[in-house]
């Protein structure tokens, strides 16, 4: 049997501790080490009470020593944590996003190749079955595509400050639209050529626009429209939108969303995380009609029974983390790809500050 990876986990907020829970229960992980700025005030979960706990990163890197670094930290810290782990010779997880700006997500990928050490993002929705087979379902539709998608977030109880952290650090349609744009990437495996993106301010504790729209073009003529908003005041009608067109029909996911949650003392639906991952169905629509114009075929329902919630996903990221050490996986497609929707999403917040459709070289 391969030795342990050792790793020390950094940030142990919700994406954090779901990883760190993952590392715990993995026979192939040790954790070493668990740090956050705050940790030491922290509520910290049962089965993690016993690891060593740091507040100075430098200090839990050099100490520990691991073998790899999970980083689940406020994007504006990812790159610089990246950086520091990697020329300290060890892999790295990352949540997404890369980085705050492309200049800095390009350096940490860059470097992850010159030290020869494996580069993960915690691009969730990439090991998540039901996503994969919407993806696979979409790219029978024929092109151009049409992609619609959002994830509108209403904020309530321990919800209203991670967003509010959140949106310190990276607006909703760059820290969340990241997952989305991937999807369509894949979608269409066509090169984005334009982005365009629209955005208010409607939360005062905010410290920039809470809510936002993009809207991108593809070199084969796809169209994708994502639509993001955090904040007390948001709307839950429509709020989980995810589906696609194509000339031969439409793939949706349909959603069934949980029931008899008390609104005032529970986290509302939008803003529960085992909600953005959670795909009860997917509907294949079938476009071609017959001499009388009718639909010659019902639409099929594919039912995603059994999907894996939030922790199997996490836990799914983590084994392959795993394998990809030990088998020395080549993760350069997915770094690129990244790189990649980083850099579309960023333009859609240039095109904000700048009131113009922004063109991608």
């Amino acid at each position: 049997m391969a030795d342990k990876v050792k790793v020390l986990v950094v940030g142990l907020g919700n994406m954090g501790a779901s990883h760190a829970s993952a590392y715990h229960r993995n026979p192939g992980f040790e954790i070493v080490g668990l740090m956050s700025r705050t940790i030491r005030s922290k509520t910290i979960p049962d089965e993690l009470k016993d690891y060593p706990l740091f507040e100075d990163y430098e200090q839990a890197l050099s100490e520990t020593k691991p073998d790899a670094v999970s980083i689940n930290t406020w994007p504006n810290t990812h790159a610089e944590y990246a950086i520091k782990a990697l020329n300290a010779g060890a892999h790295v997880f990352m949540e997404k996003p890369l980085a705050t700006n492309i200049d800095d997500a390009e350096a940490v990928v860059k470097l992850a190749r010159e030290k020869d050490r494996k580069l993960m993002l915690g691009y969730i929705l990439r090991v998540h079955p039901s996503w994969v087979k919407f993806i696979e379902l979409g790219k029978t539709l024929g092109k151009p595509l049409v992609m619609r998608l959002n994830l509108n977030q209403q904020s309530n109880g321990p919800a209203w400050a991670w967003h509010k952290n959140l949106i310190d650090s990276l607006i909703p349609i760059v820290d969340c639209g990241v997952h989305y744009v991937d999807v369509m990437c894949q979608l269409t495996d066509a090169k984005p050529v334009r982005v365009h993106g629209i955005g208010a301010k409607l939360w005062d504790d905010a410290s920039k626009q809470n809510y936002g729209h993009l809207h991108v073009t593809f070199d084969d003529g796809s169209v994708g429209w994502y639509e993001a908003g955090w904040g007390p005041m948001m709307s839950e009608e429509a709020f989980f939108v995810k589906d696609v067109v194509g000339p031969r029909g439409a793939v949706s996911i349909v959603p069934d969303h949980s029931e008899g949650k008390d609104q005032l003392a529970d986290i509302s639906d939008s803003a529960d995380i085992d909600q953005h991952t959670k795909t009860d169905a997917i509907r294949y629509h079938h476009a071609e009609v017959g001499p009388d114009k009718n639909f010659v075929k019902k639409d099929e329902l594919f039912k995603m029974e059994g999907e894996p919630g939030h922790q199997d996903l996490c836990d799914r990221e983590q084994a392959f983390f795993l394998k990809a050490i030990q088998e020395d996986l080549d993760l350069s497609e997915a770094n690129d790809a990244a790189v990649n929707s980083l850099r579309i999403v960023l333009a859609a917040e240039q095109s904000i500050h700048e009131k113009r459709a922004i063109e991608l070289n």
